[in-house]
C-alpha cells in the first residue's frame, strides 16, 4: 500500500521538469538560428559552386607564378 503512494509522490514532484519552458529553452532562447544556419549552409555550397564554374584559367595563374 505505501509503495503506491510512493510512486505517486515522486510522479507529483517530478512534473516540473516536463514543463514547457525548461525542455524547449534552447529553441526559445535563440529564435531564428536555425533558418540562419540552413542560410549560411547554401550561401557556402552556392560560393563553393560559383568558384568552381568562375575559376581563372590554369595557364594566366601559372605563368604570373613563374615569374616570381
Amino acid at each position: 500500500m505505501s509503495g503506491k503512494h510512493t510512486g505517486e509522490f515522486f510522479r507529483r514532484r517530478d512534473e516540473w521538469r516536463k514543463h514547457p519552458m525548461l525542455t524547449n529553452q534552447l529553441r526559445h532562447a535563440t529564435p531564428g538560428l536555425g533558418i540562419a544556419l540552413v542560410a549560411f549552409g547554401v550561401y557556402l555550397v552556392a560560393d563553393q559552386l560559383y568558384n568552381r564554374l568562375h575559376a581563372p584559367s590554369h595557364n594566366h595563374s601559372h605563368s604570373a607564378a613563374a615569374s616570381h
